[in-house]
């Protein structure tokens, strides 16, 4: 398997290279020359299997020659052993036609944790071989958070030897659950950097840290964000998880995704070209519904980002989807280099008529303002007995609203466990979701964290400062 980039100008990876480098050097996103396409056949042969080996069988595509089956089904089991649930995405009926895909049973209650607990293994193997081939002997990833990539991605590397995480949060932004799940984390190669401004501003500064020759001359740079194919490549599997206990291959899913920088439900996408069979693909959005309106009206332009409940949405840049433009816009990187050329200076452009169509042959949209989001959680505890976090209830709101054939289920995702947003929670229910156990000291942890402007120049230093520089 061979990875290009979208922007059509940086070198052609295989998959360990494609993990490493994260952001393509010609600023695009690397994806696979071609998607690998299961049968029917192949697809129900799937059916049952734990999800680990479900987990190895759907990547092994993906991986290529870079690990073996048996060394990525071991990375799998040891990635997935640390869920609190035995399914690891456990499905749940909330009535004739609703469905939940519980994602947030790993270690820091979100649904980060199903790709990042895999991508830290994957982290640890490939730079253990680079080391014994006398190639890099550190990794310095550099992230921005809206709220739960953060504290998935430190879990996943903390401690780790030959790897530097540091991670950027916006000031004020995330819930305090979040921000302690990644603050309170004392190793040493952890450093979390709130800065001022918002989600937007972070994932820029991390963006033009990969694009600073003066900083990947000296230091080994690499991504955990969904920017990172191999992060994206391990959330296609719950996709196939779902929808083969709903009767895949035989039966079309539909699924309903909280959207923010379109990661997640582009997982989705890649499911569908893989051969599973989605009727739809709905891409839920708060008032931050920059792509709710590239989709509905080809109107892609940033505009200011207004703070939620729901703070993992709070974006107005999605990154990953620029892998939906390149893929549905015919594949050309030059073009489409041109185009978001254009979009980064002038924070606006219009989608083609060759990208809205092939958008829309999959893909719907919905929005949802605070009080759409909190009658959902309503519905959800009144209707159902389920807890929804913010994010998980415009989901839900986008899935009853969506006009699905009432044959069809529809899966919304469960991003989030509702305690780590316990004040929205209990404004619409009167109940106040409670930590798990296995987390329940965390207001009790000693936190850590830098705290600088929003500044390119203040964040690049601090990170050059500490991280360590290549062999």
């Amino acid at each position: 398997m061979e990875y290009i980039s979208t922007r059509g100008n940086a070198p052609v990876l295989d998959f360990e290279g494609a993990t490493l480098a994260g952001l393509a050097s010609d600023g695009g996103l690397y994806v696979p020359r071609e998607w690998p396409r299961f049968s029917k056949d192949e697809i129900a042969a799937l059916a049952g299997l734990p999800y680990a080996e479900l987990a190895a069988k759907v990547m092994a595509p993906f991986v290529g020659e870079s690990l073996s089956y048996e060394r990525l089904l071991e990375l799998t089991t040891a990635a997935y052993g640390r869920f609190s649930h035995a399914a690891v995405t456990p499905l749940k009926q909330l009535d004739e036609q609703q469905w939940l895909l519980e994602l947030f049973h790993g270690p820091t209650l979100a649904f980060k944790d199903v790709a990042l607990q895999l991508l830290g293994l994957l982290f640890e193997e490939f730079l253990g071989r680079e080391s014994k081939n006398g190639g890099p002997q550190n990794l310095t990833i550099v992230g921005a958070t809206s709220g739960d990539t953060g504290s998935a991605a430190i879990d996943a590397v903390a401690g780790r030897a030959k790897v530097d995480i540091f991670m950027l949060h916006p000031k004020g932004r995330v819930s305090d659950v979040q921000r302690r799940q990644m603050t309170t984390v004392l190793a040493p190669n952890v450093y979390n950097i709130a800065i001022e401004g918002s989600f937007d501003d972070a994932q820029a500064m991390v963006k033009r840290i990969f694009n600073d020759k003066a900083v990947t001359d000296r230091f080994n740079i690499g991504a955990v964000n969904s920017i990172n194919w191999a992060r994206l490549m391990a959330q296609v599997v719950y996709y196939f998880a779902a929808a083969l206990q709903l009767g895949a291959p035989h039966r079309e899913v539909a699924f309903s995704v909280p959207t923010g920088n379109f990661g997640d439900v582009f997982a989705g996408y890649v499911a569908a070209q893989m051969g599973l069979p989605i009727a739809r693909l709905i891409v839920a959005t708060n008032v931050n519904d920059i792509l709710h309106r590239a989709l509905s009206t080809g109107d892609y332009s940033a505009g200011t980002v207004t703070p939620t409940a729901a703070p993992s949405m709070d974006i107005q840049v999605s990154s990953n989807f620029e892998r939906l433009l390149f893929d549905v816009g015919g594949r050309d990187g030059v073009a489409l280099a041109e185009q978001m050329a254009g979009f980064e200076a002038n924070k606006a452009m219009t989608l083609t008529n060759a990208q809205r169509e092939g958008a829309a042959a999959l893909f719907v949209s919905a929005r949802a303002d605070a009080d759409e989001m909190a009658q959902a959680i309503r519905w959800g505890w009144e209707a159902a007995g389920e807890l929804l976090d913010p994010h998980t209830a415009i989901g839900i709101h986008a899935a009853r609203n969506a006009g699905i054939d009432a044959s069809t289920p529809v899966v919304t995702l469960a991003t989030a466990h509702p305690a780590k947003f316990p004040d929205a929670v209990e404004r619409s229910t009167g109940h106040r979701p409670g930590l798990p156990e296995r987390v329940g000291d965390l207001f009790e942890r000693e936190e850590r964290y830098a705290e600088l402007p929003g500044d390119y120049d203040a964040v690049c230093a601090y990170v050059t400062q500490r991280a360590t520089a290549k062999a």
